[in-house]
């Protein structure tokens, strides 16, 4: 018997050492696929941005038509976010992270495909829709995955990876459009979309989501969280985002407008816009991802961030009559300034338990970026209250998405290093 004993030892300590290697493959495949998708995510969401004027161009609208369908295609879009992110979150909740991973990979990929055929604003509202239905979910079921994987020490550093990474996408967006027509900005974005799903195989399923199927406890409930104390914990992890969305939807999307209105000295192209926000944005997830891991705190970094959003929103309206490349600059400061968005969700993510934790992830990130709907009317309608000023207005809707915030995060319950592992009853 002892040979036998022996043996049964050595296959233990041997299954003992191939355990934390496989955890460390399943993470790594999670943070890459996460990561990957995210840069698709955010390649498609802005690539509207970029392409916007020549696309609409090529349909035959000019003058003021550029600006009122943008803003109503824009607003589509951000409709099927709104409506996705409920749907994908609720799934993620009861079917698993994988299934809502890869589902809205393939669904953003054939809608971005479709984009490229439209010949009409019907058709283009249409896959703009779905386009943003798709997208709703690929964010918020990779970071919940990732963070449900990591030591909660280190999930930081994942989330700070994959927003570093998908944010990256608006910029490689803009350096397509340049050699390519926006047709094809389409059907790269799908291209690249569907190829991700190759990198299915290696991924595993959340052990704590593998856990709540075991139990009688309701999974994916989205009206349990209009319970009071939740409800306002909710609200709260989508208003502290506001900020950001306000910058990207308004004073980035419409900053050929905001360049003529500001007498910027030249024509001011809103896919360079965009690149540089977003490069701005890279770098200010990687530094806020490592702030929060070096001051252990959540709440304190977005305070940082927030102050910062309002001194670089402050300097962008007072930047008339500068230079082009000024106001490009201008547009990099404020992306570096914005770029709490990886603290942002992990914040959400880790207000919840669970069984409402992807549910959470993924619709509070959904509303932000839906949230530019209100935002936009509200720009809107204020530049007929000031007589034809988008600066007015824009300063107007800048303080409110900045007052909301800091009242938010005021009441902010700081997540650093709090165990995942549990329910919500």
């Amino acid at each position: 018997m002892k040979p036998l004993k022996k043996t049964l030892q050595a296959e233990t300590l041997q299954a003992a050492a191939i355990e934390p290697l496989n955890n460390k493959r399943f993470i790594n495949a999670a943070i890459l696929v996460a990561s990957l998708g995210y840069f698709v995510d955010i390649y498609d969401l802005l690539l509207f941005s970029i392409v916007r004027v020549a696309s609409l161009q090529s349909l035959g609208f000019s003058g003021q038509e550029l600006t009122s369908s943008g803003i109503f295609l824009l607003n589509v879009q951000m409709i099927g976010l709104l409506v996705g992110g409920i749907v994908w979150g609720v799934l993620a909740d009861k079917k698993g992270r994988l299934y809502v991973l890869f589902g809205s990979i393939f669904m953003y990929s054939i809608a971005n495909i479709a984009n490229g055929f439209v010949y009409s604003i019907e058709s283009y509202a249409f896959w703009r829709f779905i386009a943003g239905f798709g997208l709703a979910g690929e964010l918020g079921a990779g970071i919940t995955l990732v963070a449900e994987l990591m030591p909660k020490e280190k999930r930081g550093y994942a989330t700070t990876i994959i927003a570093s990474v998908g944010v990256s996408g608006a910029v490689a967006g803009y350096f397509i459009a340049q050699y390519f027509d926006w047709r094809t900005c389409f059907f790269i974005g799908g291209g690249l979309g569907l190829s991700l799903l190759l990198l299915r195989i290696g991924v595993a399923e959340s052990g704590m989501f593998d856990k709540t199927k075991e139990d009688t406890v309701s999974r994916g409930n989205f009206f349990a969280l209009f319970e009071r104390s939740r409800f306002l914990k909710y609200m709260r992890c989508i208003v502290i985002g506001l900020p950001l969305w306000f910058v990207v939807g308004i004073l980035i999307t419409f900053s050929p407008e905001f360049g003529k209105a500001l007498n910027v000295q030249g024509d001011v192209n809103a896919g360079a816009a965009v690149a540089c926000c977003y490069g701005g944005l890279v770098i200010g997830d990687i530094l806020s991802g490592l702030l929060s891991q070096y001051l252990k705190s959540r709440v304190k970094v977005v305070y940082i961030y927030l102050f910062l959003s309002m001194l670089s929103i402050a300097i962008y309206f007072l930047s008339g009559s500068s230079s082009l490349f000024n106001f490009y600059l201008i547009c990099f400061v404020l992306g570096i300034s914005v770029g709490y968005w990886v603290i942002f969700m992990t914040i959400a993510t880790e207000q919840f338990g669970t069984n409402l934790r992807a549910t959470v992830t993924t619709t509070v990130p959904n509303f932000v970026r839906g949230s530019v709907v209100p935002m936009s009317l509200l720009f809107q309608y204020l530049i007929g209250v000031f007589n034809g000023s988008l600066v007015g207005s824009g300063i107007v809707v800048g303080l409110l998405s900045l007052g909301l915030a800091f009242w938010a995060l005021h009441y902010m319950q700081d997540t650093f290093s709090k165990d995942l592992d549990y329910i919500e009853e």
